[in-house]
């Protein structure tokens, strides 16, 4: 099996695996406990966070674990929503986020918050421009993704965290296909939190954590939760942290090296589309001002659907994907699609492929062989402007 699908999750590394076993049979106290075992868990917790704050240049009291980036998309957001004054009851985010942050965004306003929803320019960028047209004086809290998970487009945080800071609103930043990919510092970008996710950079699923700039009025979104400095409530998962922060480590310590890697083997992709002719375009405009994460390839391949074109790899022993996997079993264009104005049949031939750290030139070789025996076939599931496979 080739596997390029790593934006959606990656493998758990030896050393990661190797750290939640020791963790999970010598280091089992409850970190709440009072007696001895529960002291050593506490101290592997305190070294996890002032780690994890290390890498991302924070400060070790603004680090919270969760269970991910869902939830640490949730937490973050509805805890400072909670600590801000009265008056502060606008919430702004951006339509492209991850599927979790929509499901916020309708239990946000069942609580009697209301939210707005931003759409970028063109190449998929939020600017000051758009930013201004929508604060209002009420506006608490913005949420804008670091990197979005189907094109890859970075987005001008340090620039957007500024020209907030200046109109008193906070800044809060997803940034689980980011952190331990590029770098990711919190005092460079200027957020206000952030959310990262431990299977994104080769730890375990079930371990995320949220950073709070340490001055930042939070309130627990929960009454009465007493873990994490009441951030979150139930046991703590030492063993889970301690896998987590060990992958990010690792990770974070070859990332250059990695980052190189992925912009060659972008570039060669590309250029075997155009020399084998294929019908497939990039999502992602071609402008040398546009940033972009190496390793996530957004594509359109025309003639087919999507769906289609996952399923035929997939029996081909290769896996990619159609958009983020929170969104997978819907036959609809992605909120990213939407937000970038493609037309439903466009939206529909979307595809992902998505490097990680043992991706090759051979396996995009027989990715692009697979394409290549797609694009001389003909059969019923070609998209014809005549009838729609799903146009009906």
């Amino acid at each position: 099996m080739i596997y390029l699908d790593y934006a959606a999750a990656t493998p758990v590394l030896r050393e990661a695996v190797q750290a939640f076993q020791k963790l999970s049979t010598e280091v089992y106290g409850n970190s709440s406990s009072l007696h001895d075992a529960g002291g050593t868990s506490e101290s592997i917790l305190h070294y996890c966070r002032m780690k994890l704050a290390e890498m991302m240049s924070g400060e070790a009291e603004g680090i919270y674990f969760t269970s991910g980036g869902t939830e640490s998309n949730f937490l973050a957001v509805q805890s400072i929503l909670k600590g801000l004054p009265s008056g502060k009851r606008h919430f702004l985010m951006t339509e492209m986020e991850h599927q979790s942050m929509h499901i916020l965004k309708r239990y946000l306003a069942e609580l009697g918050y209301e939210v707005g929803v931003m759409k970028p320019d063109a190449s998929g960028i939020i600017t000051t421009d758009i930013l201004k047209r929508h604060l209002r004086p009420d506006t608490g809290l913005v949420s804008i993704q670091h990197a979005n998970s189907e094109t890859g487009v970075i987005q001008p945080l340090a620039e957007l965290s500024a020209f907030l800071h200046e109109r008193d609103v906070l800044l809060h930043s997803d940034a689980v296909q980011t952190f331990a990919k590029i770098p990711v510092s919190v005092e460079q970008l200027g957020v206000d939190a952030l959310s990262v996710s431990s299977h994104k950079v080769y730890g375990p699923k079930g371990t995320g954590a949220v950073y709070i700039r340490p001055g930042v009025n939070w309130k627990p979104a929960y009454p009465g939760t007493l873990h994490e400095n009441g951030f979150r409530s139930g046991t703590v998962n030492v063993p889970g942290i301690g896998a987590f922060i060990t992958a990010a480590e690792r990770t974070v310590s070859g990332m250059d090296a990695v980052l190189e890697k992925h912009q060659k083997l972008r570039s060669y992709f590309f250029r075997g589309l155009r020399e084998r002719r294929l019908p497939i375009s990039s999502a992602v405009p071609d402008s040398p001002q546009l940033q972009v994460l190496p390793h996530i390839l957004g594509c359109f391949f025309h003639s087919y659907e999507g769906q289609y074109v996952m399923l035929e790899c997939n029996r081909r022993g290769i896996c990619i994907s159609t958009g983020s996997a929170c969104s997978a079993g819907y036959h609809e264009p992605s909120n990213t699609m939407k937000a970038l104005r493609i037309q439903r049949e466009q939206a529909l031939q979307f595809i992902r492929i998505s490097f990680g750290s043992d991706t090759s030139k051979e396996h995009i070789d027989q990715l692009l062989d697979v394409f290549e025996a797609m694009n001389h076939e003909k059969g019923d599931h070609r998209i014809d402007r005549r009838s729609k496979t799903h146009g009906k």
